[in-house]
């Protein structure tokens, strides 16, 4: 079973990293080659490319000129441990222990627009390219373009070695999107979270992306490899819904925040 999560905008390399175990991602070189073209974008190309202010505008500036090759504990970190954001805080890394980590290192993976898919303990540089991004990239003129069918097929390759073969999509429609459905092979499971307010149950934004890390952890935590148990899920006042629920897309219910 993989769980798949999106990344996030904001980076955190400040925070003493509480494991030194790292490894290195699959697709470090198509990275490099995407960075290849970022680093020709000036400050106000990005800023239009990315709909971002000057002031990120030239900090991505920045790191796209300081990133480079080979990735090391000393100038990149853990992926897990580099992202922040409402996901993240749901899912806590820094709670995980090692044999957490251990877990999640077989069954959670982050999309990501430069990265392509990351586990864990990927190291990464900082950097800012969402998957949405109409980026022109050789012959493509988008991510889903450059991206095309590599991720669902390594996705395959992943799920094939599995006892449980499925995935748990807790990503955002635009990185998901990026997993190519045609060539995915594997039955694929996407939670919905809603919460009460004004008389009914709705998606609200903030709390669904945090329910999505708050799902992951629980899934770590509990070393859950089988997608029948998802619907166990019982955190932060989330209940499974039956009479709301399909099988690919199990609703989860809270009454208050």
């Amino acid at each position: 079973m993989i769980l798949l999560i999106s990344p996030a905008k904001s980076l955190d390399y400040e925070t003493p990293v509480p494991v030194r175990k790292h490894t290195q991602g699959e697709f470090l070189e198509d990275a490099k080659a995407l960075m290849s073209t970022l680093r020709k974008l000036n400050p106000e190309q990005l800023s239009s490319l990315m709909h971002i202010s000057e002031k990120l505008a030239d900090l991505n500036f920045q790191r796209n000129l300081n990133w480079q090759l080979p990735f090391t504990s000393d100038n990149a970190r853990q992926a897990i441990f580099a992202f922040t954001g409402d996901v993240y805080q749901g899912l806590e890394a820094y709670s995980l222990d090692s044999k957490d980590l251990t877990f999640a290192q077989k069954h959670l993976r982050i999309l990501s627009g430069l990265y392509g898919i990351l586990r864990p303990l990927d190291l990464i540089q900082p950097y800012r390219l969402e998957m949405g991004s109409a980026l022109k990239h050789g012959s493509n003129n988008s991510l889903y373009e450059y991206w095309g069918t590599r991720l669902a097929q390594h996705i395959n390759q992943e799920l094939d070695s599995q006892r449980s073969s499925a995935v748990i999509n807790l990503a955002s429609n635009e990185y998901f999107k990026a997993v190519d459905k045609k060539t995915l092979k594997h039955p694929v499971i996407s939670p919905v979270f809603k919460d009460y307010k004004n008389g009914k149950y709705k998606i609200i934004s903030f709390f669904a992306k945090k329910a999505r890390g708050y799902m992951a952890a629980w899934v770590i935590r509990n070393r859950v490899d089988n997608p029948d148990q998802i619907i166990d899920f019982d955190v932060a006042g989330y209940r499974y819904a039956a009479s709301e629920s399909s099988p690919d897309a199990p609703v989860f219910l809270r009454k208050e925040a």
